[in-house]
């Protein structure tokens, strides 16, 4: 996971430094209307996109929006944020690259699109332009990278080995049962095996990555089956760290159970068109094997 993470944020960094975040972003300014957000919004938008919420939410509060407006665009933030590095992970987990992206990106784009429909409120109206951030020079920004860096490896390795750690202990005493147990209406609801309950606390709490290494180890012995990870990477990849970023959201002006209820809704029908899709999916395979036998 640190090696993943480390490449592909080093990438983000070159691609941001280059100017290449900038220029989608200049691209995509005309289309934000639909979803009821100046063009400006589109820079704050794709630095989520490629990096990840802080940056988003850096570049949102310079643009003076309303609670509507940064509701709508903290949920397509929330679905679709640092997804080159998250995607990476999920991958390491057995699910389909190219589907979760697909997923994340489209869920936050819909989202928007019926939120704008929706919610009361008028559309702001800013004068459409991404203006150029100044570009600082690539030492500095290398070295900003490097800190960073520095700061989040080993913050990745306590977290990670404490997970695996608790993990471990909770199935000695019989705690993940207990939990499992417990949280099986609510795992019911959102489409998903009760074998996954401690990993969607963990994603909730603490985010998709962190979520997605305790995946990696519950897989790894077997504990989960192929459609369990797919099903809990589509509903965590709309729906994950849901403390930290949901409340830095609200402070700038989100309104947070819009942020919640719409991503949730969204990630059953999700996670229940996913379940039906594998169904219709063995019916055939049955159908097919019964006229080949035929």
């Amino acid at each position: 996971m640190i090696r993943i993470t480390v490449a592909v944020s080093f990438v983000i960094m070159l691609l941001g430094y280059f100017g290449v975040i900038e220029w989608i972003s200049r691209a995509l300014s005309p289309i934000f209307v639909h979803f009821g957000l100046p063009g400006e919004a589109a820079l704050a938008y794709v630095s989520g996109y490629f990096v990840n919420m802080y940056s988003a939410i850096a570049a949102a509060v310079t643009l003076d929006l309303d609670s509507r407006a940064v509701t709508i665009l903290g949920v397509m933030v929330l679905c679709s944020h640092n997804m080159f590095v998250e995607t990476a992970v999920q991958k390491k987990t057995g699910s389909p690259a190219v589907r979760m992206v697909l997923v994340r990106t489209f869920s936050g784009i819909i989202l928007a699109y019926v939120l704008n429909m929706v919610l009361p409120g008028e559309i702001p109206v800013l004068d459409g332009a991404v203006r150029e951030p100044v570009r600082p020079e690539f030492a500095a920004e290398l070295s900003d990278w490097l800190k960073d860096t520095c700061i989040l490896v080993p913050k990745m390795l306590i977290i990670i080995f404490a997970l695996n750690i608790l993990q471990s202990v909770m199935a000695e005493f019989g705690i993940i049962r207990i939990i499992s147990r417990a949280l099986r209406p609510v795992m019911h609801v959102f489409g998903l095996s009760p074998r996954c309950a401690v990993l969607w606390i963990v994603a909730n709490t603490l985010g998709l990555a962190y979520g997605a290494a305790a995946m990696i180890d519950e897989a790894g012995k077997g504990k989960l089956r192929k459609e369990d990870i797919d099903g809990l990477n589509t509903h965590i990849g709309i729906s994950h760290s849901n403390l930290e970023d949901v409340i830095l959201l609200s402070s700038v002006g989100a309104v947070w159970w819009i942020l919640l209820l719409s991503r949730w809704v969204w990630a059953i029908i999700l996670v229940w068109g996913y379940r039906l899709e594998l169904y219709v999916k063995n019916k055939y395979c049955i159908f097919v094997s019964s006229e080949r036998n035929a």
